[in-house]
């Protein structure tokens, strides 16, 4: 969502909005030894995730975004528009994490993530002193308005109390957000509340919301999203837009035919029974393989495409018996196996 004339506040365009659907928080992916970032992994990665129809998330807690420098968060941006612009997916957005100790150090992110060439931000607020903020609801509220203010690009909030001492925003502080920071453009709400979901979703999907609190950007409306994809058919008919889900680095094809099924069921009820069928199989999976973390992940990664290899260190790799347990485990194997049946049925991808 590169905008043009990102300092003008008449509602100007942008490049790649961002659009209901799901997105992949991408592993970033390192050299076993040198533990340097292994670009031709992540490149593949990219590229294959972003055939089936899923637009990249980087810098995230799946990226272990944490193990990151500044030059390294850059490159990864880079890389993933030169991947997506050489595929002709041009129009495809890139949202990168600029989460950080502080928020100077966000919107210093931000800045660099716009120039690097995503079109998105999201921010997450760091849980290091979460026993001063998780009660201070005026503090977060100063934290993701000023990050908007002062971000070139739009930005979204990213609601994840495990990765953030246990922070968790609450549905009233998310939708005030939403009215009063026109350059906030979603939520993902990894907190897996589908209530809080379908509250928020009550307010910024309801057609008289952006007409009443119009966006910076004329093209890039409130996005609520879930961090899981065990709800993704309940979210739809409670007007949410999708996911970012880690599962959709294993399954990307699975994830969108789901979503494309949950939307399509609300004009054809007659779609309604296949999307409750491969809504029962992702959220055995997603409860199954989540458990795993970013780890397990990339040990089925490895296994299904020959790449994923270890974790950054002090975060460990998953233990060899835990691997085969996870590939061998009933939900992980219906999974792959209705994955593989729609790329088989899809055809060969292309620019692979």
């Amino acid at each position: 969502m590169a905008a043009s004339g990102t300092n003008d506040q008449s509602h100007t365009a942008v490049t790649r909005p961002l659009s209901p659907g799901i997105y992949a928080p991408i592993p970033t992916f390192f050299h076993p030894e040198s533990e340097d970032l292994d670009l031709d992994a992540f490149e593949k990665h990219i590229l294959r995730t972003a055939l089936a129809g899923v637009p990249p998330v980087l810098s995230g807690s799946m990226s272990e975004a944490i193990h990151l420098s500044h030059d390294e968060r850059s490159t990864l941006i880079k890389t993933a528009r030169k991947v997506l612009d050489n595929a002709g997916l041009d129009k495809m957005p890139i949202i990168s994490g600029v989460g950080a100790g502080s928020t100077r150090e966000c919107i210093e992110f931000a800045n660099e993530a716009a120039d690097a060439g995503a079109d998105c931000a999201i921010a997450i607020c760091s849980g290091y002193f979460a026993g001063a903020l998780a009660g201070n609801k005026k503090a977060l509220k100063a934290f993701w308005t000023e990050i908007s203010q002062k971000s070139p690009i739009p930005v979204m909030i990213y609601n994840y109390p495990g990765a953030a001492g246990g922070i968790n925003l609450d549905s009233d502080l998310i939708t005030e957000l939403a009215v009063e920071c026109p350059n906030l453009v979603g939520v993902k709400l990894t907190c897996g509340d589908v209530g809080k979901l379908t509250r928020i979703a009550a307010t910024v999907s309801d057609p008289t919301f952006l007409s009443n609190h119009p966006r910076k950007y004329r093209d890039a409306p409130f996005l609520v999203l879930g961090g899981f994809t065990d709800f993704l058919l309940p979210g739809a008919y409670a007007n949410g837009h999708g996911a970012i889900t880690g599962l959709a680095n294993v399954a990307p094809h699975t994830l969108v035919k789901l979503f494309e099924l949950s939307e399509g069921s609300k004009i054809d009820p007659k779609l309604l029974g296949e999307a409750q069928r491969l809504q029962g199989i992702v959220a055995r999976a997603d409860a199954t393989i989540a458990k795993s973390s970013i780890a397990g992940t990339k040990f089925l990664l490895d296994r299904l495409y020959g790449y994923g290899g270890n974790t950054r260190r002090p975060l460990p790799p998953i233990e060899p018996a835990a691997g085969e347990a996870l590939w061998e485990h009933p939900h992980t194997r219906a999974l792959v196996d209705l994955e593989l049946s729609l790329v088989q049925a899809s055809g060969p991808p292309k620019n692979m």
